[in-house]
């Protein structure tokens, strides 16, 4: 090979060399296709995504989850739709300004942890969980809690739950068909007697309210007027008694004023006041 020759391929090679203002084109040219603006942006809401996740709510934080929701709103990550699932009882007007997010609002602009809070202080929320299903849609479950007594306390009227929660005081006469508990303590203590009554529909039909004595015991007011003592800690047994004494003597049919079955050796009955209004002898009955 001759000198010349091999002297022309080294500055052939310089000069197909790209130069750095070449190589800067390029990339930029790059940066500028669709693909690439879409990977781009990906990498933005993800960034985005991940500092929402990680911050606490508040300060400056609140104002970062602001600008960034305001930001990817602009966007086009809006919210299109809010379900509700699970709603029976909850106001629907309390529940959606609990929500704190409508039709519109940046979807990335909101906590879904600080939205869940605020529901699950509403009256009848049990439990509550929100949802962020992008491009656009918010989606609440709901788990109400279930009345299960009406509780007349200090001359008011209240829903309850089985743990004996109080649910609301609003619109209390739709569940008239629901068991009555009156006094202090009452709300706590009922599941284990209205169960048992449950299993004895033929007392349960007869009973007006159940009412706790002194936060330890309960008395039965029934239809007829009469009040049933129960003993403290052990009403099944008493509500048997109750039934076979029903069967047996038609007790709940008399004119009794009290029926006391807190002893279970004996029986003791009070009858109403007689026509003048004095009342009449105690009387006393073998069980």
């Amino acid at each position: 090979m001759s000198r010349s020759r091999r002297a022309a391929t080294p500055r052939n090679s310089v000069q197909d060399r790209p130069t750095r203002l070449k190589l800067l084109l390029r990339r930029q040219r790059k940066l500028l296709r669709p693909a690439g603006w879409i990977t781009f942006a990906g990498i933005v809401c993800l960034l985005g995504v991940v500092v929402l996740q990680s911050a606490k709510p508040g300060g400056t934080i609140a104002t970062m989850r602001e600008r960034f929701g305001a930001a990817t709103g602009t966007a086009g990550l809006r919210v299109t739709d809010v379900v509700i699932e699970g709603r029976a009882n909850t106001p629907e007007p309390l529940l959606r300004a609990a929500i704190g997010v409508s039709k519109g609002d940046p979807i990335l602009g909101f906590s879904v942890e600080e939205a869940r809070a605020r529901i699950e202080t509403l009256s009848w929320v049990e439990h509550a969980t929100v949802e962020r299903r992008l491009p656009g849609t918010v989606v609440v479950s709901l788990q109400e809690r279930r009345p299960f007594a009406i509780w007349q306390h200090q001359g008011k009227f209240v829903l309850v739950d089985r743990a004996g929660q109080v649910v609301t005081n609003q619109e209390v006469a739709q569940f008239r068909t629901l068991p009555l508990i009156v006094g202090a303590g009452a709300p706590a203590a009922a599941a284990p007697l209205l169960d048992a009554l449950t299993d004895r529909p033929a007392l349960q039909a007869r009973i007006v309210a159940a009412v706790r004595v002194g936060e330890r015991r309960w008395n039965l007011r029934m239809d007829s007027g009469a009040d049933v003592m129960l003993p403290e800690g052990h009403e099944t047994a008493a509500l048997d008694r109750l039934a076979q004494l029903q069967q047996q003597h038609a007790l709940l049919d008399r004119p009794l004023a009290a029926i006391d079955l807190r002893l279970p050796d004996r029986l003791l009955l009070r009858p109403k006041p007689d026509a003048d209004g004095a009342p009449a002898a105690a009387a006393k009955k073998p069980t």
